[in-house]
């Protein structure tokens, strides 16, 4: 059986806010996303390098939506965590519990 991807924390980040946002993730709703759950604001360029990269890793998949007038004439870019990609997450996630079991980091274990 092949090893999932690994993962870095802010590609984990992107993932998750992938997997909360469904058929409405791109840039856009994607930055708006983490900075809603994390409190962390993501330059455009950190996210799309991170995305691009992250496809060719096989851990996400991208299209372009129909061209909109509202967006002068340019299509959106959607993106959807791949099944790769969800083995990957769950494999980190697994990690970190791990790590975390026992450790009373902030008032009570696997806090």
């Amino acid at each position: 059986m092949t090893r999932p991807a690994s993962l870095g924390e802010f590609e984990q980040v992107v993932l998750l806010a992938l997997l909360r946002l469904g058929d409405n993730a791109y840039g856009v709703t994607i930055r708006s996303e983490i900075a809603e759950c994390t409190g962390r604001e993501v330059a455009p360029g950190a996210l799309y390098t991170t995305l691009d990269r992250m496809e060719e890793k096989g851990v996400l998949r991208s299209w372009l939506g129909d061209a909109t007038p509202q967006r002068g004439g340019r299509a959106k870019r959607y993106f959807a965590i791949t099944k790769a990609g969800r083995a990957a997450l769950i494999s980190a996630q697994r990690a970190y519990q791990s790590l975390l079991e026992g450790l009373d980091l902030v008032g009570g274990a696997n806090a």
